[in-house]
């Protein structure tokens, strides 16, 4: 119950963590947005300020300006500066420039033609006008047009004569359009607003327009009519202060707001704007806040599951180890007590295999000495016809020993020649003969070779004719013109070429008109060599006259073992026998496929 007791804990401080993590992370998230965003606004009033700041001054130095203070009272003089201000307000896009005496009265001004012209009014009261004339020099101020009542920022610069006295004061307004022009809603927040305050804490720029001259502040529970917003009731804003949340600067804190259309929290910052009175507020939304900790549970959970997931893997390996290492001890214990046994039964193998090698041994000299008994068999069984075919000539020879002895006694030199040239013929076939049956009976000399397939059909019906059961049959042997190279052995398959034609020959036995055909074809696999016949032909199951002492003979022609052994011969060729009857139903046909070898020259 103890681990199981950590892993709740774990749990829960997972997730305690990761909900404080994610809170973390988004209020740092959201209050680097505010600042970005801070920044961006802060740059564009520095830019305008930067812009306008210098203009009174400039308007100041102009000599016209000195001449009206001087000459108030000169109308040509007052509408030369009227229209030079009215051409100074289109150059730099203000809305107002007008001039003042030391009193605040509006001399001139750029508006002169319209009803609400400033002339013959008096300002003595803003703060623009009094700075100017205290400090003799530029004054910033923000506030709303007592004529127009529309926003306006004025910049002020009084007016000297030649030894330094100041005779008036220059203003220049510019509206706040000029800035809300270039103000942008921060796209990249979710849901957020922003407003410019004043020193006392009143908007005076603001993303939402029912939020402009709201007091954020509440500085004075009951504000008193301002001479700077006339006839505004700056209420102020449902604001409830939560606190700074955990991570943020203190520049930033988190407020609630209640208001008409808006109800929920958001996490302010505020920057000083530079070289004035006025405070930046940049209000994100932390509804993002939720997400970003669920996103921080999900990725809390998923850790501590695989955490979890680890440590039980680890537990459950560690202990199948521990019980691998256990039945390791005991396997071992069997194996040490079973090492005898297996070592009998390891030489009892040994010794059995070495028996199986040296009956494979024996089996396949048992092979050759069949493949050669057989041959032997066949020479056994062809002695009749050799004894028939050596009889006739040697009869001849000693016919012609006789006459030639009669011929030599009479002196017939010429006919002694010509019979001792016969008998030299006779002795060269009786030679030839006897060296094809002892090149027959012979083993094997070596591996297969390269050699010409038309090769051992002739041996073979050299010794096959050389038979006196052979007589009478027609052998149509198709010799090719050109070489048959094949890969095999030219002794052994001599020997496969007589068990053919002899068997052919005792299947053509008491047919009208026997007759034997041999003939070679190309195939796919190499040369086909074809020994057909017209005898009664096959049984129904043509490859049951392959197995050993399978016959259709007596025994006096044979034991049945010629075709097996042929078929075993081929098979170590890398050939292929097969038998079958022909298509025609006239005999059977045997047919020899062996590899085909390239010609030789």
């Amino acid at each position: 119950m103890t681990y199981r007791l950590w892993a709740v804990l774990l749990f829960l401080a997972t997730i305690g963590f990761s909900w404080l993590l994610g809170g973390w992370a988004g209020y740092r998230m959201l209050e680097q947005e505010a600042h970005e965003e801070s920044f961006r606004y802060t740059q564009l009033v520095a830019n305008e300020l930067k812009r306008y700041r210098p203009i009174p001054e400039l308007m100041a130095e102009h000599p016209l300006m000195e001449n009206v203070l001087l000459n108030p009272d000169n109308q040509r003089l007052i509408l030369e500066a009227n229209e030079e201000m009215k051409r100074m307000a289109n150059i730099v896009g203000s809305s107002d420039v007008y001039l003042m005496d030391r009193t605040g009265y509006t001399i001139a001004a750029n508006n002169y033609q319209r009803k609400d012209s400033f002339i013959g009014r008096v300002f003595d009261f803003r703060p623009y006008f009094q700075e100017a004339m205290r400090t003799g020099d530029s004054a910033v101020y923000f506030a709303l047009g007592t004529t127009s009542d529309i926003r306006g920022l004025y910049f002020s610069h009084p007016v000297k004569n030649a030894r330094g006295d100041i005779l008036g004061v220059i203003a220049v307004k510019v509206q706040v359009d000029e800035l809300e022009s270039q103000w942008q809603r921060p796209a990249s927040l979710h849901d957020a607003e922003m407003v410019v305050l004043d020193d006392d804490g009143i908007s005076f720029l603001a993303s939402r327009e029912d939020w402009l001259y709201r007091d954020f502040d509440r500085k004075s529970p009951n504000p008193a009519p301002s001479l700077r917003y006339p006839n505004r009731s700056l209420e102020p804003m449902a604001i409830t202060r939560l606190g700074q949340p955990w991570g943020v600067s203190a520049k930033a804190a988190r407020i609630h707001i209640s208001e008409p259309g808006v109800d929920q929290d958001y996490l302010q910052s505020r920057t000083p704007l530079p070289r004035m009175d006025w405070t930046l507020q940049v209000m994100v939304s932390t509804q993002p806040i939720l997400w970003i900790r669920i996103q921080f549970l999900i990725g809390g959970l998923m850790l501590f599951l695989g955490v979890f997931l680890t440590w039980l893997y680890l537990r459950e390996r560690y202990r199948r180890e521990a019980e691998l290492a256990q039945r390791g001890e005991q396997l071992e214990r069997r194996v040490a007590e079973r090492t005898a046994d297996l070592e009998n039964t390891n030489q009892q193998l040994l010794e059995e295999i070495r028996q199986r090698e040296e009956a494979q041994d024996e089996l396949k000299e048992t092979q050759q000495e069949l493949i050669q008994a057989a041959k032997l068999a066949v020479l056994g069984q062809m002695s009749a016809g050799l004894n028939h075919e050596m009889n006739q000539p040697l009869t001849a020879i000693q016919t012609y020993a006789r006459n030639s002895r009669r011929f030599l006694e009479r002196g017939e030199t010429a006919m002694v020649d010509a019979n001792l040239q016969e008998i030299a013929n006779l002795c060269l076939k009786m030679a030839e003969l006897t060296r094809q049956f002892k090149v027959f009976a012979r083993k094997s000399e070596g591996p297969p070779s390269c050699i010409d397939l038309r090769q051992p059909i002739d041996a073979a019906l050299k010794i096959i004719t050389a038979q006196e059961n052979s007589e009478g049959v027609t052998i149509d042997w198709q010799r090719p013109d050109e070489p048959v190279m094949i890969h095999g052995d030219l002794i052994r398959i001599e020997q496969v070429m007589v068990n053919l034609i002899a068997n052919a020959i005792q299947a053509v036995e008491g047919v009208d008109d026997p007759r034997i055909t041999i003939d070679i074809q190309e195939h796919a696999d190499g040369w086909q060599c074809r020994i057909r016949d017209n005898g009664s032909g096959l049984p129904a199951n043509s490859e049951q006259v392959f197995e050993p002492f399978f016959t259709t003979k007596s025994m006096k022609q044979g034991l049945g073992l010629g075709l097996s052994i042929s078929r075993q011969i081929v098979d170590a060729q890398g050939g292929r026998l097969t038998g079958q009857n022909r298509r025609d139903g006239a005999g059977a046909e045997f047919i020899l496929t062996l590899t085909r070898r390239e010609t030789v020259e």
